[in-house]
C-alpha cells in the first residue's frame, strides 16, 4: 500500500456502450501485470464485470454493477471503478462519482460523441471530476478522432486538446506521435508490449508542428512561466508543459484527448502514464461530509491518517466468503482488528477482514490509509453507508433515498424458484437503496418497486442470470395514493353480541384533510368518556383504516383524525371492540370527506437533436403531460415536463421511434397530484371489476 497520497489515483471509465470499455480495463490489468495474459473477459478473471452483467450492458447499452479493481503503474497505485450511467440507477451513479477523483472518457473513434457519451459527461461535471478523453478504435473503417475533438467541443463544450497524433489510421494505425515529447511512439511485440520511440516520420512533421502550437496556446493559459518561455521563443520544458497540462485539467478547464486501439493493443500505456500526470490524487480533491450531530452542516473531509476515520461503503459484491463491501477511506487509517461504527444504524462493526482486490485473488492488508479503496469481509451495510470511528459521527451523503414510484408483481414459477428469488431479492435490496420489495397481503403476490421501468426490468433479468430464479412478471403498477378534500363529521358505535360478553365501543369526532403530513391523531376526549387506555387502541384502528383506500384501495394519505366523544360498556368494552369502531367511524367519515385518488407525478426531461423539437413536445402532450420550459444545448433541445407516472409505459419505444433513436429522457418523482374526474372513473371501476373476479 502506498502511503504517499501523491502516488494514488481513484479513477472512473465510462464510456457509451461498444465503446470499447471492458476492452480497455483489459489492457490496462495486463500491462499493468495484474493479470498475465490478455483474452475477452469471462467471468471474474479481473476485470469484475461477469461475461453476464456484460451481455446485460449490451443488450441495454448501461452499467449496471459498478466494477471495482486495483493495479500499480510505475510507482503509483490506481483503483479503477466502472461506474454505471444511467439514471434508473441514479443512486449507484451518485455514490460512484463520490468515490473517483478523477475519470476517463472513452469515445469511438467512429461513433464519436453519443447519447450515452453526453450523459456520462453531464454527471461528471455535476460532481467536478477532471477527465481525460480516450478516442479509442482508431483501427476501425471510417476512424475519424478529429471530429470526434470538434464534437467534444461542440457537444460537451469541453475544451478538447490533442496530445498525441495517430501515425496512419483504420488499418494503418501504426502507432502515434506525442506532441509533449515530440517523438513517435510505435508498439512492438505481439501484445504491444514493447514501446519503441523514434523521430516523427517526414509526412506528418508539419501536422505535428501545428498541433503543438494549439496544445501549448491552450496549455500557456495555466502557467505564466510557459507563456513567457513561448513569448521568448525558449526551448520548453517537457515537465513544464506536463504541469500547465495538470493544471487545466484539474480546473477543469482542459480536457486532454489521447488516442489508440485498445483491441490492437496501442495506445493503452501512454494513457496510463496520462492518468498519473493530469488526474489527481486523493488531496486534490475537496470532499465534504455532513456532521449528523449538528443537523447535517457541511464540513470538509481533511484526508489527513492521522484525523479520525471517514470511509463510504459504496458497493457491495456477493463474494466466495460473504458479501464483500468496497470501502473508499477519506481520512484516518482504517486497521485490521479495529472497531468502527456504521452512522446510519449506530451499529459497532469489527473489521475482520481488510483486502485489496488482485485479480480474481485478494491480498490481505493490516490496514488501509486515506484516500485508498479496499475490501471488507462479513461487514453488514447497505450501499452508501458510512464508517466512522467514536470520535465523529459523519455521513458521507445525506441519506435521502427518492421513494419508489413504480410496482411489479412477481409469481416464482416453482419451489426451487421461490428460494432463490427470495435471495436475489435480500441481496438486491441492500445493494440499492431505490429498490423495495413487499409481499401483498391480500393477494399474496411479492411485489417489487423501484425507479422506473428499466431500473425493474434488470433486476428480473439479473434474478434470472445470476440467480436461476424463474419468475412470471405482472403488469406494472402504478402507487396511487388517495385523500380526502373536506371535513366530514363521525359518530359510529360498535356492538356485537354473542354468547357471553361482547363488544361495545363508540367513537365520535371528526376527520379533515392534512397538509404535508400522511397522517395525524388528535385526542379531545373528557371526563373519561372513552377511559384512557382505549385512546391508543383508537389510533391504531384509524392508522389500520389508512393502509387501504375505499375509491382503489390504495393507502390513504394526508388525514388528521379528531375524537372528542364516545361512550363505553364497564363489560363488553375492550381494546379489540375500540379498534373496531374507530375502523367503522373511519369508513363513514370518509365516504363524507369528498375522497379522491391522487397519482404520481414524474418530472420528465428529454433530450434530442433541435430538429424532432415538435414531435417530442406533442408526444408529451398526447400523454397528458405539462410542459415546463424548453432549453437549447446547441443543436440539442431539452424539453422539460410534469408527466403522470401511468402514462410514462413504454414512452422510450415510442420516444425513439419518433426520434430516430436519436432522443433520450430521464425522469424523477417530482409530486403527488389529483388525477382527473375521467381517469378516476375508470380506476374505481378497474378496482370493482378486479374485486368481483378475485
Amino acid at each position: 500500500m502506498n502511503k504517499d497520497l501523491e502516488k494514488v489515483r481513484n479513477i472512473g471509465i465510462s464510456a457509451h456502450i461498444d465503446s470499447g470499455k471492458t476492452t480497455l480495463t483489459e489492457r490496462i490489468l495486463y500491462y499493468t501485470q495484474r493479470i498475465h495474459a490478455i483474452h475477452e473477459v469471462r467471468g471474474k478473471d479481473g476485470v469484475g464485470a461477469t461475461m453476464d452483467s456484460m451481455e446485460l450492458e449490451k443488450e441495454r447499452g448501461i452499467t449496471i454493477q459498478s466494477a471495482a479493481t486495483y493495479c500499480s503503474w510505475k510507482g503509483t497505485d490506481i483503483n479503477i471503478i466502472d461506474t454505471p450511467g444511467h439514471v434508473d440507477f441514479t443512486v449507484e451513479v451518485e455514490r460512484a462519482l463520490r468515490v473517483l477523483d478523477g475519470a476517463i472518457l472513452i469515445l469511438c473513434s467512429v461513433g464519436g460523441v453519443q447519447s450515452q457519451s453526453i450523459t456520462v459527461d453531464r454527471q461528471m461535471t455535476r460532481y467536478n471530476v477532471p477527465r481525460i478523453a480516450f478516442i479509442n478504435k482508431c483501427d476501425r473503417t471510417g476512424a475519424n478522432p478529429e471530429r470526434v475533438v470538434s464534437q467534444l467541443r461542440d457537444k460537451l463544450n469541453l475544451n478538447a486538446v490533442m496530445i498525441q497524433l495517430p501515425i496512419g489510421l483504420e488499418s494503418d494505425l501504426e502507432g502515434m506521435v506525442d506532441l509533449v515529447t515530440m517523438k513517435a511512439i510505435y508498439f512492438d511485440g505481439d501484445q504491444g508490449n514493447q514501446l519503441r520511440y523514434e523521430e516523427i516520420p517526414d509526412h506528418l512533421k508539419d501536422a505535428a508542428e501545428e498541433k503543438r502550437e494549439e496544445l501549448l496556446d491552450a496549455a500557456s493559459m495555466f502557467s505564466e512561466e510557459l507563456m513567457e518561455a513561448m513569448l521568448e521563443e525558449e526551448e520548453i520544458p517537457e515537465e513544464l508543459l506536463h504541469a500547465a497540462i495538470r493544471k487545466g485539467t484539474l480546473d477543469l478547464e482542459l480536457a486532454p484527448v489521447m488516442i489508440g486501439s485498445a483491441y490492437k493493443n496501442k495506445g493503452v500505456q501512454p494513457l496510463l502514464d496520462a492518468v498519473e500526470k493530469y488526474l489527481p490524487c486523493p488531496t486534490e480533491v475537496k470532499n465534504t461530509a455532513l456532521d449528523l450531530d449538528k443537523g447535517e452542516e457541511e464540513v470538509t473531509v481533511s484526508n489527513n491518517p492521522k484525523d479520525p476515520l471517514v470511509a463510504l461503503a459504496f458497493k457491495l459484491e456477493d463474494g466466495r466468503y460473504g458479501q464483500l463491501t468496497y470501502v473508499r477511506t477519506y481520512q484516518g487509517v482504517l486497521k485490521k482488528g479495529e472497531t468502527i461504527f456504521n452512522t446510519r444504524t449506530g451499529k459497532k462493526v469489527k473489521v475482520g477482514r481488510l483486502v485489496r482486490m488482485h485479480a480474481n485473488e485478494m491480498e490481505e492488508i493490516e490496514e488501509a490509509g486515506a484516500g485508498d479503496i479496499v475490501g471488507l469481509f462479513g461487514v453488514d451495510c447497505a450501499s452508501g453507508d458510512t464508517f466512522c470511528d467514536n470520535k465523529i459521527n459523519w455521513s458521507m451523503s445525506s441519506m435521502h433515498v427518492p421513494a419508489p414510484v413504480i410496482s411489479l408483481a412477481i409469481t416464482p414459477a416453482d419451489n426451487k424458484a421461490q428460494d432463490n428469488m427470495s435471495k436475489a431479492l435480500n441481496r438486491f435490496s441492500k445493494e440499492d437503496p431505490t429498490f423495495k420489495t413487499f409481499v401483498d397481503h391480500e393477494t399474496g403476490e411479492t411485489i417489487i418497486s423501484g425507479m422506473g421501468e428499466l431500473h425493474l426490468e434488470v433486476y428480473i433479468e439479473r434474478m434470472q442470470r445470476e440467480y436461476k430464479a424463474e419468475v412470471e412478471v405482472g403488469a406494472p403498477r402504478v402507487a396511487y395514493r388517495e385523500a380526502i378534500t373536506q371535513r366530514a363529521e363521525f359518530n359510529y358505535t360498535h356492538k356485537k353480541q354473542t354468547g357471553g360478553s361482547g363488544q361495545f365501543g363508540r367513537v365520535a369526532g371528526f376527520m379533515e384533510p392534512l397538509e404535508e403530513e400522511e397522517y395525524e391523531f388528535v385526542d379531545e376526549i373528557v371526563g373519561g368518556v372513552i377511559p384512557r387506555e382505549y385512546i391508543p387502541s383508537c389510533d391504531k384502528g384509524f392508522q389500520a383504516s389508512m393502509e387501504k383506500g375505499l375509491l382503489i384501495g390504495a393507502p390513504i394519505t394526508g388525514v388528521r383524525c379528531l375524537i372528542n366523544d364516545g361512550s363505553y360498556h364497564a363489560v363488553d368494552s375492550s381494546d379489540m371492540a375500540f379498534q373496531q369502531a374507530s375502523k367503522g367511524a373511519f369508513k363513514e367519515g370518509y365516504k363524507k370527506a369528498g375522497p379522491v385518488i391522487m397519482e404520481p407525478i414524474m418530472k420528465v426531461a428529454v433530450e434530442g437533436p433541435s430538429e424532432f423539437q415538435g414531435a417530442i413536445m406533442g408526444s408529451l402532450n398526447q400523454r397528458r403531460g405539462m410542459i415546463v420550459g424548453t432549453s437549447e444545448e446547441g443543436n440539442y433541445t431539452v424539453v422539460e415536463a410534469d408527466m403522470p407516472l401511468s402514462e410514462m409505459f413504454g414512452y422510450s419505444t415510442t420516444l425513439r421511434s419518433l426520434t430516430q433513436g436519436k432522443a433520450e429522457f430521464t425522469m424523477e418523482f417530482s409530486t403527488y397530484k389529483q388525477v382527473p374526474k375521467s381517469v378516476s372513473e375508470e380506476l374505481i371501476k378497474e378496482y370493482e371489476e378486479s374485486r368481483k373476479n378475485g
